[in-house]
């Protein structure tokens, strides 16, 4: 079955289609669901969403996981 990955906007309500937004790959979201990544299957979506940053500040390493991809959802399609 085929997935993909979605958000609730911070804009809530004033984007369209309820605020939800897709991850379309490459770091961007939409809110047209057409233009939505789709992956092949919910492994690769779980890692995708899994995704982490690690920062370097003042000599020590930071690693933590944004928001949007803590905050996202994986759907079945």
């Amino acid at each position: 079955m085929p997935y993909h990955i979605t958000k609730q906007s911070k804009l809530g309500s004033a984007v369209p289609l309820n605020g939800v937004e897709y991850y379309a790959g490459n770091n961007h979201w939409t809110n047209e669901y057409d233009k939505r990544l789709i992956y092949e299957n919910e492994a690769d979506a779980n890692a995708q969403k899994a995704t982490t940053v690690t920062r370097t500040i003042g000599g020590k390493s930071y690693t933590y996981q944004p928001d949007w991809w803590k905050n996202s959802t994986i759907v079945e399609e």
